[in-house]
C-alpha cells in the first residue's frame, strides 16, 4: 500500500471522518477549515447574512443554516458512525434525548474529534482560495489562505502542493431560490431559510413559506408560534392535506405559488390567495465549489456534479479528486464513512477502480435511467430510496460490514412516524427490540463516549 500525501477541505462530520479513514489507510492528511472550530454546518451561530436571499457572491458567508430550536430528525442511534456510537454521554451531562438538539449532534463530532486525534491535522480558520491541477505530474496545489477577523479572506494565498484532494466542503450554504413570476414587482420581503435563526422577527406577520422537506416542516411550526398567518407552498403535497392543518388555527397548505402581485397578494395555483408580509424559501440549496478548477471536467449543471463514478470520483480524475457527502436524503454520518473507506483504499492502491472508460459508462446509465424515469438532473443525488443499497455497495469495494439491519429498520419506522406526526414524532417511543439490537451492536466496540 502507498501512502500519499492527501488535503481534506472541511471539518465538519464528512471532512473528519475522511481524516480519520485516510489516516487508518496510512496517508498522510491536513484538513483545511474556514471557521475556529470543527463541525461545519452543526456549529450554530446568530449570525446571518446581509443578503438574505444568498444573491451577492461578494457577500460575507454565514457557513451554518441551523436555526436555534433545530433538533434531529433521526434517532442517535441511527445517525453515529459505524464505530463510534451516538450515545448519550456517561457523565450525564448534554442533551440525553434520542432526537437531541444541534448542540449534543456538535458535541459527539468533537468528542469524534479527540478520540481519534484529528485536531492536531485540521488547519482552522484557514480558507481554501484555489485548487488545481500542478505542473508536475498529478498532483494538486492548493491554495489556502488564513481569515482575518472571522470575516471574509485576509492576506496572500499560500500554496502547497499534495497528492490528492478529498473534497468536504458540504451543501447547506449555497441557498437555491424557487422562481415566482412577478415576484419583482411584489413589494414584500424575501428570506431564505439558511438566514432564519428564531421565530420571532416573524411576530404578527403574514408568512408564505415555499417547501415540504424536513426544514420547512420544522421552520413552518416554528413561525406559527407566533406569526399571524402561515401558509405554506408546495408541489409535494396531495390534494386532501390541503387546507387548514390540525392543531393550528393559523396554518394552511397550499399547492405551490402562481405568481406574485404588485398590490401584495400572493395566488396559489388552486386560485386562492393570501396578501403576505413575507416570502420564506425552504427550498434547498446548490452544490457549490468556487475554489476549484478542473478546466470543465468537473461541473454542477442544475445541481448535478458531474461526472462522478457512484457519487465520488471524477472518472478522469480518480483517485486523487474526490467528493464526500454529496448525496442527500439519507443518513449522513454513516454515508460518509463508507465513502471515505472507499476512497482511502482506492489511494493507498488496496482497492482498485474500474478503468475510466467503465466509470464514464457507468455514469451515463445512470443519467440515462433517471431521464428515461423522468428524474430532473437536480435529484441526481438524491438517494432517499437507495441510500442502504448504495451504503452496503461501498462497503462490498472496501472490506466493510455493510448496514446494520436494526439501523435500516429504525430509519424506516422513524421516517414514517415523521410523516404521520411531524409535532410529535421525536418525543415517541421507539421499537424496544430495535433499541436492544442497535445496543448489542454498540457493545462490540471498546470506543465510547
Amino acid at each position: 500500500m502507498v501512502s500519499q500525501h492527501v488535503a481534506v477541505i472541511g471539518a465538519g462530520a464528512a471532512g473528519l471522518v475522511a481524516a480519520r479513514e485516510l489516516r487508518r489507510e496510512g496517508h498522510r492528511v491536513v484538513v483545511f477549515e474556514r471557521e475556529p472550530r470543527a463541525g461545519g454546518t452543526w456549529v450554530y451561530t446568530p449570525a446571518t447574512e446581509p443578503d438574505p436571499l444568498g444573491f451577492d457572491p461578494s457577500r460575507p458567508v454565514v457557513h451554518s443554516s441551523l436555526y436555534k430550536s433545530l433538533r434531529t430528525n433521526l434517532p442517535r442511534e441511527v445517525m453515529g458512525f459505524g464505530d463510534y456510537p451516538f450515545l448519550p454521554r456517561a457523565d450525564g451531562s448534554g442533551d440525553p434525548r434520542r432526537y437531541p438538539g444541534h448542540e449534543e449532534a456538535l458535541a459527539y463530532l468533537e468528542d469524534f474529534a479527540r478520540e481519534f486525534g484529528l485536531e492536531e491535522v485540521v488547519r482552522f480558520e484557514e480558507e481554501i482560495v484555489g485548487v488545481g491541477k500542478a505542473e508536475e505530474g498529478g498532483k494538486w496545489k492548493v491554495t489556502s489562505r488564513m481569515r482575518s477577523g472571522g470575516g471574509g479572506g485576509g492576506g496572500g494565498g499560500e500554496e502547497e502542493v499534495f497528492d490528492a484532494v478529498v473534497v468536504c466542503n458540504g451543501h447547506y450554504t449555497e441557498p437555491r431560490i424557487a422562481e415566482i413570476p412577478g415576484i419583482d414587482l411584489w413589494p414584500g420581503q424575501q428570506i431564505h431559510s439558511h438566514n432564519y435563526r428564531t421565530p420571532e422577527p416573524f411576530q404578527d406577520l403574514v408568512v408564505v413559506l415555499i417547501g415540504s422537506a424536513a426544514s420547512a416542516v420544522d421552520v413552518s411550526r416554528d413561525i406559527a408560534k407566533v406569526a399571524k398567518e402561515v401558509h405554506v407552498a408546495s408541489r409535494s403535497y396531495e390534494y386532501d392535506t390541503l387546507g387548514m392543518q390540525s392543531g393550528y388555527d393559523n396554518m394552511w397548505l397550499h399547492p405551490m405559488i402562481e405568481k406574485a402581485h404588485a398590490d401584495g397578494k400572493v395566488t396559489f395555483l388552486d386560485g386562492s390567495y393570501v396578501g403576505a408580509d413575507i416570502i420564506l424559501h425552504c427550498t434547498g440549496y446548490k452544490y457549490h465549489f468556487p475554489f476549484l478548477e478542473t478546466n470543465g471536467i468537473v461541473s454542477v449543471d442544475d445541481n448535478r456534479v458531474g461526472p462522478l463514478y457512484k457519487h465520488v470520483f471524477p472518472p478522469h480524475l480518480s483517485p486523487w479528486l474526490s467528493f464526500v457527502g454529496l448525496p442527500w436524503k439519507v443518513v449522513p454520518f454513516p454515508q460518509f464513512e463508507y465513502q471515505s473507506r472507499w476512497i482511502a483504499g482506492a489511494l493507498s492502491g488496496r482497492i482498485a477502480l474500474p478503468s475510466e472508460e467503465e466509470m464514464m459508462e457507468d455514469v451515463e446509465d445512470l443519467y440515462s435511467e433517471l431521464k428515461a424515469l423522468g428524474i430532473p438532473k437536480r435529484y441526481t443525488h438524491n438517494l432517499a430510496s437507495s441510500q442502504f443499497e448504495y451504503n452496503d455497495w461501498l462497503a462490498i469495494q472496501s472490506g466493510s460490514r455493510p448496514s446494520e439491519e436494526w439501523r435500516k429498520e429504525m430509519y424506516s419506522e422513524s421516517m414514517r412516524k415523521m410523516r404521520a406526526r411531524p409535532e410529535v414524532y421525536r418525543d415517541e417511543e421507539i421499537d424496544e427490540t430495535l433499541i436492544s439490537e442497535a445496543h448489542e451492536d454498540f457493545a462490540k466496540f471498546p470506543l465510547r463516549r
